[in-house]
């Protein structure tokens, strides 16, 4: 695509490293459970997005993790805090991270990110 009719690979590479950050913090969340979801998100969101944003979007980031509900509040409204909705979870996760490496491979193929 020419550089002026990328919006739609523009749209999906955002939507890309939005749920990239998702599947890690999930992720990290269930392998950490010591860990506080504003740790897990922060720490994915430190390895996804913030190469991406500048400095008012990274205090901004920030300033929402303060709102982050705590860890029990968050795996009752998804289904419990327990194994068995651990493990649907950790399955979900596991399948959105197949999803973004078939979006990985598409990107790399065409440099469709670079500049971006």
């Amino acid at each position: 695509a020419k550089e002026g009719d990328r919006t739609a690979t523009q749209g999906l590479l955002w939507l890309k490293r939005g749920l990239e950050l998702t599947a890690m913090a999930l992720k990290r969340s269930l392998e950490n459970q010591k860990e506080t979801l504003s740790e897990s998100f922060t720490e994915a969101y430190n390895k996804t997005l913030k190469q991406y944003h500048g400095f008012i979007v990274k205090k901004m980031f920030g300033v929402a993790m303060m709102a982050c509900p705590d860890r029990e509040t968050f795996y009752k409204k998804i289904g419990g805090d327990n194994e068995g909705a651990h493990e649907q979870l950790l399955a979900w996760v596991n399948a959105l991270q197949g999803l973004l490496n078939e979006l990985n491979i598409f990107y790399a193929s065409g440099a469709f990110d670079k500049g971006l």
